[in-house]
Order: C-alpha cells, then sequence, then structure tokens
C-alpha cells in the first residue's frame, strides 16, 4: 500500500502560529473597525482519488503450473485530517486462461474452456497521530516525525477453484519517518486476524487426503498472528532540474503463521500449516507524466509507473515443505507459490 502523500507534511499545519488579537479597553473614543474572523481549515486537509490500470506479466497462483498474466483497475482513496489519515484501496483484476474460474480445477494439469478468474480485493487502513491527539512535539524527534495508531481491515472474493473470501483486521502503530525531497518512509508492527474459505479443503475435494474429514464449508479461521507492514515514497531530487519528473516508492507486508486454520475437530492437512509470508513490491518507479507535459501545476495528475512485484507463500502456504501438494507435484517445486513479476500501468488522478 504506497500513498503519493504521508501525514508527515501535515506537521507544519497543526503547528502553525495563530496570530493574537490586541484588546485596548481604554481607548473608547474610535470605535475599532470589525475584521472578518480568520476562514476555517477544512475538515480534510488532503483529499486524493486517483484512479489505475495496471498489468501484472507473470503472475502465480498456488496450484496453477502455467504462469499467468493479470490486468487490474483499482479505485484509490487517501486524505488527512485534524488527527489523522485514511487510505483506502478497492481493485479488481482478471486473470488469463492460464488462471481458471470454476468449474475448472487448476491442478496437475491446465483444462481448457474456461475464462479466467476474477476477483476483488479491498484495503483500508486509518492512523491517528500521537501529536496530534495529545496536541504536542514530542513524538517528532530527529527523523521520526510522529507515532501514530492504526486499524485497518482487509477483506477479498475470487471465483477459483480456491473461492478464498478473505477477512482480516489489523492493529498496532505506525512510525513515521522522513526521507529526503519530501520523501517519507513508514513503519507499522501490527497484530492480525484472519478468515478464508479453502476449496482445496472442503469435504468432498478430491484434494482431502485419506482419512481426514475436511471442512464440511470450507471455512477456515487462523489464529491471531504478527504483520509488519512498511511503505515508502521519494521524489528523485538529486537529478538535473529537467529531469525532476521521477519518484521512486515500494511497499512489504510481513505476515506471520496463523496455523492450519481448521476449526474445532475438523482436520486440516499438517503440511497447510502457514508460514510467514511476505507480500511486497520493493520498488516502483514513476514518471510524472502531466507534468513533463504540462508544468508543474499538473504535478502527479498522471503518472506512469513500471514496478516489480514479489510474493513469497502466498497465502501463507510453504513453498519450502514438499507435503504441500499445492506447491510441489510430484515432489518437484512447481515454483506456484512464490511470485516474481515485472508490474506496470498507469495512474490518474481526479
Amino acid at each position: 500500500m504506497s500513498m503519493k502523500r504521508s501525514s508527515l507534511v501535515l506537521a507544519a499545519v497543526f503547528t502553525a502560529s495563530i496570530a493574537g488579537s490586541v484588546y485596548a479597553a481604554d481607548v473608547p473614543a474610535k470605535p475599532v473597525k470589525k475584521t472578518s474572523p480568520p476562514p476555517e481549515l477544512p475538515f480534510f486537509l488532503v483529499n486524493d482519488n486517483r484512479l489505475t490500470y495496471a498489468y501484472l506479466f507473470t503472475g502465480t497462483f498456488p496450484g496453477v503450473t502455467n504462469l499467468t498474466s493479470r490486468q487490474t483497475v483499482a479505485f484509490t482513496h487517501f486524505d488527512a485530517w485534524a488527527y489523522g489519515t485514511n487510505f483506502i484501496n478497492l481493485g479488481y483484476s482478471k486473470s488469463s486462461h492460464s488462471d481458471p474460474a470454476v468449474p475448472c480445477t487448476p491442478v496437475l494439469a491446465i483444462p481448457t474452456g474456461c475464462a479466467g478468474r476474477t476477483e476483488f480485493y479491498a484495503v483500508a487502513r486509518s492512523t491517528f497521530g500521537w501529536n496530534q491527539i495529545f496536541d504536542t512535539k514530542a513524538f517528532n524527534l530527529g527523523p521520526l516525525n510522529n507515532i501514530s495508531f492504526e486499524v485497518g481491515a482487509d477483506v477479498g472474493t475470487e471465483n477459483s477453484y480456491y473461492a478464498s473470501d478473505t477477512r482480516k483486521l489489523l492493529a498496532g502503530l505506525q512510525f513515521q519517518f522522513a526521507l529526503p525531497y519530501k520523501g517519507y518512509v513508514n513503519v507499522a508492527p501490527l497484530i492480525y486476524q484472519e478468515w478464508t474459505h479453502d476449496g482445496y479443503l472442503q469435504t468432498g475435494s478430491q484434494f482431502v487426503p485419506p482419512g481426514l474429514t475436511g471442512l464440511p464449508d470450507g471455512e477456515l479461521n487462523y489464529h491471531p498472528s504478527w504483520a509488519l507492514e512498511i511503505n515508502y515514497y521519494m521524489d528523485l531530487g538529486f537529478l538535473p532540474a529537467e529531469l525532476q519528473y521521477f519518484a521512486i516508492s515500494g511497499r512489504a507486508g510481513f505476515y506471520g503463521p496463523g496455523g492450519t486454520g481448521g476449526p474445532g475437530p475438523y482436520s486440516v492437512p499438517a503440511s497447510f500449516n502457514t508460514t510467514v509470508q511476505i507480500e511486497s513490491e520493493p520498488i516502483r518507479l514513476t514518471f510524472d507524466a502531466s507534468k513533463a507535459i504540462w508544468g508543474e501545476k499538473y504535478s502527479h495528475f498522471v503518472d506512469v509507473w513500471v514496478a516489480y512485484r514479489y510474493w513469497k507463500n502466498k497465502f501463507g502456504l510453504d513453498d519450502s515443505n514438499p507435503a504441500n501438494f499445492l506447491c510441489y507435484t510430484n515432489g518437484v517445486n512447481n515454483h506456484t507459490c512464490t511470485e516474481n513479476s515485472l508490474y506496470s500501468g498507469i495512474t490518474v488522478k481526479f
């Protein structure tokens, strides 16, 4: 989750001095000219909305033995108010035929005649800054600009055989640091809880090993675990003036193991015991096309970007465990539980 702006730059707003007034009670002879009160600050100090089209070149999906391309359309909202920030990203993606939708079963052999999988995923994060809540500068030390409470949620669903129905709740802190050239890096240690659905483990599925009951409704309930989310952004201000249209950004999410997710008496194969998951976009290079064409006034109205995507142990599936039949085929790693891909797109502000 990278943001185009950071709440760090808002410190100047909250620490700006307020002009006082002078009351001259002993000068009644001359009426005092009335002045208009200063205008109130808007509720949202920043209100940023963007649409993105992106193309992932070589995506993977656990158990799908062919690489797949994926197209995504996303709406992103970011706002900042007196006490914090809100970030929402709504994404809809469509895979190629190599990653089929139900009723095709994408394991061991790629079936034909099925459309590509579609997925909807939403991410929301909100922060509440300690400097703003407590009306202080105590949490502004050196490169540290603020500490915030953070809460968030993820929801997602897809029409694959896996048929995930992801729900996550997260809560913790965010530490906000300054980078050169108006940049920032945010580091958020969190706790999180996840629930989802797994069609591979549902009772009656051909993939449930003999002797195990499977899950009557396919629902998984993982135990609470830890998470670490990081995002950064920085303009490349060291470039010559005629080339100052570029910026770099990135994000990374590390999510701890949550067990097998098997509720109550229902058994889940031990090979599905989750491990640490790394979902990241380590670097994105952005070209500010609107600034280059129309000038500084239109900076970041149209961005063209290219990025590298790395997702290890997708959905917590252990890519190093040969017993996991989704990640291994006949004892050989099928490279479907880790994703390495070029990712590119265009983002428009409105």
